[in-house]
């Protein structure tokens, strides 16, 4: 997590000072909690909570001596509120009640700022969407010409993987929003659960149903497999813009600003630097899935092999995915199309992209699927290696004369009727 690549907002998420107010939520909600079902009296849970004070560098002094994190802040809550009162403070808990809680806390409120991203992106690839709906280019399979479609079906195409990922998200975020206030081994041996529920419906998270001394973490690694998905839909994306971008294709390029400069050493450059930027990114937010699959496997109710990892992988992987998602949004959006190239590459092959429309009406007039292939092949290789329009050869080729009507030929090169199911793609789309 640097600087150069976090946004204040989510980076906030994990400074020290949030993490710790998320630990004091926590614990107020416990005393609170304790005072409901009659152990902590009153007038404590009511000292507490007016006098608390969070104090971030004191814990930092006292961890200093104590070398455990959560300990160093319960004792800094105590002093706050004096020895009298204070001995209430983490009463019955253990510090993965606090810890894991927390660390719930800062997991939903990361993924709605990711969210809030997708939205963006999906707001920007659908106008890039209904801008081009209807701007023909070739399509590529291997990154050979195929078939002709629209640039517009790209963008429909993003949006609609996009909208999964938000499906995705909202099912994750469920699944690591859960707490456990339940002990050293979760059975509730010093607390009971009616403190647990009070916590969670405070915080507005949910019980772990069954806890050992940690919440399983089956739940974080779904978290975290849904950032390296959406990461690599990034890369996919961002993939092909590059290749858009490439000299010998030059159908669209990233934004070049007024005194931006693409080479220190080559002033007529203009290079693809941010989405190549974003190919990286995703590259370290999908290495962080790994390690967080393997914190699932703890030794029996828990060890702290997993705590490293998490303090690395949260706030990289969260923040990372973060700026990535707005600065493809800002790609998405600032793209500079060049129709006319696309239309120029879509007619470099003479027409042979468009050799499935007669194979298919071959077979429709009573050719074998073979035999009709064998003769679209072969007048297509011709073409190829001739350099010659398949589109004229077509039209004179012996191998059609029985097969095909010049009216069924001329049909099979229309762009129209090769592309009049855009509408019906578009429609499919956009009407969730």
């Amino acid at each position: 997590m640097i600087p150069r690549y976090s946004r204040n907002e989510m980076a906030e998420i994990w400074s020290e000072e949030s993490k710790l107010r998320r630990w004091f939520e926590v614990e107020l909600a416990a005393v609170e909690g304790w005072a409901k079902v009659g152990v902590v009296p009153q007038e404590a849970a009511a000292h507490i909570q007016a006098n608390a004070v969070l104090n971030p560098a004191r814990v930092a002094e006292i961890e200093a001596v104590t070398r455990h994190d959560v300990a160093a802040f319960v004792q800094s809550l105590e002093e706050s509120v004096g020895e009298e009162y204070g001995r209430w403070i983490h009463y019955g808990m253990t510090s993965s009640d606090v810890l894991d809680s927390a660390f719930a806390l800062q997991l939903v409120q990361a993924s709605d700022l990711l969210d809030e991203g997708l939205q963006g992106l999906m707001a920007a690839l659908k106008a890039r969407a209904m801008e081009h709906k209807h701007t023909p280019m070739v399509g590529r399979s291997h990154g050979i010409h195929a078939e002709a479609m629209t640039a517009g079906l790209v963008f429909a195409m993003w949006y609609d993987e996009v909208r999964r990922h938000r499906i995705r998200l909202k099912a994750a975020r469920e699944s690591v929003n859960t707490a456990k206030i339940s002990g050293p081994v979760g059975n509730f041996t010093q607390i009971p659960i009616e403190v647990e529920s009070h916590v969670c419906e405070v915080l507005r998270l949910n019980p772990e149903l069954a806890a050992s001394q940690v919440v399983s973490r089956d739940r974080h690694a779904e978290f975290f497999c849904v950032l390296g998905l959406i990461a690599s839909s990034l890369e996919k994306f961002s993939v092909q813009i590059r290749h858009w971008q490439r000299t010998e294709v030059g159908e669209a390029e990233e934004k070049f600003h007024v005194g931006q400069k693409g080479s220190s050493a080559m002033p007529h450059k203009r290079n693809p630097i941010l989405s190549e930027n974003v190919t990286g990114l995703a590259r370290i937010v999908r290495g962080y899935v790994t390690p967080a699959l393997e914190n699932v496997a703890l030794w029996h109710e828990r060890d702290i092999s997993h705590s490293s990892v998490e303090r690395v992988i949260a706030p990289d992987a969260t923040v990372t995915l973060d700026f990535a998602l707005h600065r493809f949004t800002r790609v998405v959006r600032d793209l500079v199309i060049y129709p006319d190239r696309m239309k120029r590459n879509l007619e470099l092959s003479g027409g042979l992209i468009f050799s499935q429309g007669i194979l298919l009406k071959l077979i429709q007039n009573g050719d074998s699927r073979q035999a009709a292939y064998a003769k679209v092949q072969a007048v297509a290789m011709r073409a190829f290696e001739n350099d010659q329009r398949f589109e004229e050869l077509a039209l004179e080729a012996e191998e059609f004369k029985d097969g095909i009507t010049q009216e069924e030929l001329n049909q099979c090169f229309d762009l129209e009727h090769v592309l009049r199911r855009v509408e019906e793609i578009f429609q499919r789309v956009f009407s969730h």
